[in-house]
């Protein structure tokens, strides 16, 4: 019997993740974005995934490089047509997916949010982004509100999971606060890319500091609360952008277990052992040793007194 015990005590959990990375054309349609995403997530269901997850706002080109207030008539509601497609999509090939969209919350109001769908086409998850850029071709604070619905988590058999969004991934604070709600697995649906204007002061050595620099990032956070990453971003040219793709999953020691390339259509699968996390932590006890009585500057913009 004692045996019997240790045996499942010590049982390997593991995780079947896809993420999906492709252009977003700035002549496609909606429809047709739609139907490459799907054609993606039938494949990465096909191919064993039991979570799949969707590049940031997947369902359209990356609209904020300008500030024109008719790309608003972009967003839907939640549930709306796009978000109820990808709950059936769940429910019919029992997988859990994880889905970037432009939510229309009311007329004048909108988010950058991510829905997650459990294997029955049930919503189990929802992210508003927390974080929100304004830098040229990246003028977010136009379109979206911050998010109100705080770091968010959502439970499947096999996995604790937290959904963050792309600006997200460069604050240390966001990723700590979704580890300590339990996430064992931190999602970054992304769009992030270069500059084409040569203007801008971006040489090929800079657009490759900023990618390595964007990956070093989520890898940090990964050692830091002994969890895995794992980030899903765009391909192709769209407008003033090229995204760099380079979609990526690592464990919590911080090492790649897989990633994308930088300009190709790709459904990135990799399987996850849950069991690496616990012995993780042990040794490299980061959140045994905060000092969580000394970090009341953190709610300062700056401690300056």
């Amino acid at each position: 019997m004692i045996s019997k015990l240790y045996n499942v005590a010590t049982m390997t959990r593991t995780l079947q993740l896809a993420l999906l990375q492709h252009a977003c054309p700035v002549d496609a349609s909606k429809a047709d974005n739609l139907a490459t995403c799907e054609r993606l997530i039938r494949q990465a269901a096909s191919d064993g995934a039991q979570l799949i997850v969707t590049q940031e706002l997947f369902a359209g080109h990356y609209f904020c490089q300008v500030e024109d207030d008719a790309q608003c008539d972009l967003a839907e509601p939640i549930p709306g047509p796009t978000s109820q497609h990808i709950a059936s999509l769940a429910g019919e090939l029992n997988v859990t997916i994880s889905a970037s969209l432009f939510e229309k919350r009311t007329a004048g109001l909108y988010h950058n949010t991510t829905v997650t769908f459990g294997d029955r086409g049930d919503l189990i998850g929802k992210y508003r982004k927390m974080h929100i850029p304004d830098d040229p071709r990246f003028y977010e604070k136009y379109y979206f509100t911050p998010g109100d619905l705080g770091w968010q988590t959502f439970a499947m058999p096999a996995a604790k999971v937290g959904t963050l969004v792309c600006w997200d991934q460069w604050f240390p604070e966001a990723a700590r606060l979704t580890a300590l709600k339990g996430a064992q697995l931190l999602l970054y649906p992304t769009a992030i890319g270069y500059y084409n204007d040569p203007s801008l002061g971006e040489p090929l050595q800079v657009r490759e500091q900023q990618r390595i620099a964007w990956q070093t990032m989520m890898q940090s956070h990964a050692i830091a609360n002994g969890v895995f990453v794992a980030a899903a971003n765009r391909i192709g040219t769209e407008d003033d952008l090229t995204f760099w793709g380079s979609s990526f999953i690592c464990g919590p020691d911080g090492k790649l277990i897989a990633q994308a390339s930088p300009d190709k259509e790709e459904v990135l699968h990799a399987e996850l052992d849950l069991s690496r996390i616990e012995p993780q932590r042990r040794g490299w006890p980061f959140l045994r040793d905060r000092r969580i009585d000394a970090y009341d500057p953190l709610l300062k913009r700056l401690d300056d007194a």
